[in-house]
């Protein structure tokens, strides 16, 4: 039985639907931890507490947020081109090793020269291990998300071979415990602190700046428009003369590059001040690069909306944390906490897109009665649905044949 709904209402309902299905996780994982015999009332209010409840639980579950956000910023981009990037744990760890590498071998660079020197490093890596995949992709008919995959496994073998070898800190070998890590990297590059703290650092807000950027570019730039509509429908794009080729490859390079800034933040932002790992990309990234898929799929695939999306699920993983100290239950129930968060969110952003889709069609259908076209329609916020190549008739030359 359909329901019909107002376009308010699907508006609404579709915005609504990221929140819904966190609140639906978080009832079943309510139902394995009384199963578990603990207390879901206590563990949840540990589980706030323990990720908003004072300043230090703020600016943990911040720090958590940043590489997240990052992540999900990059997988906007590349959504938005309709390829899927499921490469940045590998970017995240290409980008810290080019920011590691470039404080290693530039030691006696000032703070205003080696800051800058290392996110853009950081930047270059994740770019490079995103322009592999988009090449692949857009040239070869490489399926991104197996290429993206793959290039995650070549990612961590490399940094277990350099953080093992050529760049492991010398103590580690005179000790002979030969742990993975570099040695403490140049006080210089260390990113600055904020408001006093001995933890908050630039982070946070290159990310924000970045999700505002990001918007910029999709929304009010040629470049974005080109992306988008590349997105909405390839065949369409390459007939209005856009080179579709190029633009697939620009997205993955974009979104790998975000992902590699991240990658530079989590090294030189950290406590340690030093790239380590425990021997996978877990070690480094945390599960950054999986997780910042999920908040930007519950944030609507939309930069700013991704910044309350990683916030809340960075949340989600320190007080997790926290849940798991208090009510004592095994550590593998947070992660199934974040798994059917995971489950969800993805399950019910096909319903969320089907109701903003049928919104668009509807904003459209009202601008052409009213003679206002698809400018009403943009003006209104919306996306209006792709158009078949039978009515869109672009002005000026185009090239129906293979960009380059």
């Amino acid at each position: 039985m359909s329901i019909d709904l107002s376009k308010r209402q699907r508006r609404f309902l579709a915005y609504s639907i990221p929140v819904l299905a966190v609140f639906a996780a978080l009832v079943f994982g309510a139902l394995m931890l009384i199963l578990l015999g603990a207390d879901p009332i206590e563990g949840y209010s540990e589980m706030f507490l323990g990720a908003f409840g004072s300043g230090d639980a703020l600016i943990a579950t911040i720090l958590k947020a940043t590489p997240l956000l990052f992540v999900g910023i990059g997988i906007v981009i590349a959504f938005r081109a309709n390829v899927i990037n499921i490469g940045a744990e590998g970017q995240l760890v290409l980008g810290g090793l080019f920011a590691t590498m470039a404080a290693l071998y530039l030691p006696e660079m000032p703070a205003i020269v080696m800051i800058p020197l290392v996110l853009i490093a950081g930047t270059i890596g994740g770019a490079i291990w995103g322009w592999i995949p988009g090449v692949l992709k857009a040239y070869y008919s490489v399926n991104e998300i197996l290429s993206t995959i793959m290039l995650n496994i070549v990612a961590v073998q490399l940094m277990a071979y350099l953080l093992r070898g050529p760049l492991i800190d010398p103590a580690e070998i005179e000790r002979g415990t030969r742990i993975p890590q570099t040695a403490r990297l140049a006080e210089s590059a260390d990113l600055p602190l904020l408001f006093g703290s001995d933890r908050f650092h630039i982070g946070p807000l290159l990310a924000v700046l970045c999700a505002i950027g990001a918007y910029y570019l999709l929304w009010r730039t040629p470049l974005g428009f080109r992306l988008r509509a590349v997105g909405l429908s390839e065949h369409a794009a390459r007939y209005a003369g856009i080179p579709v080729r190029r633009t697939i490859t620009l997205a993955l390079t974009m979104s790998g590059a975000l992902a590699g800034l991240g990658g530079a933040v989590l090294v030189f932002g950290g406590e340690s001040h030093r790239m380590v790992t425990d021997g996978s990309t877990l070690g480094f990234t945390g599960g950054a690069g999986f997780n910042g898929i999920v908040a930007a799929l519950l944030g609507g695939l939309h930069p700013l909306w991704t910044i309350p999306a990683s916030f809340l699920f960075g949340g989600l993983i320190v007080g997790g944390q926290a849940l798991q100290r208090a009510v004592q239950v095994p550590s593998a129930l947070i992660v199934a906490l974040n798994g059917l968060v995971v489950i969800f969110v993805v399950a019910a952003d096909r319903y969320r897109a089907t109701l903003l889709a049928e919104d668009g069609r509807d904003m459209v259908a009202d601008a052409d009665d009213e003679g206002g076209g698809e400018a009403s329609a943009a003006s209104s916020g919306v996306e209006p649905a792709p158009r078949g190549t039978d009515s869109f008739r672009p002005t000026g030359t185009y090239d129906t044949g293979d960009d380059r």
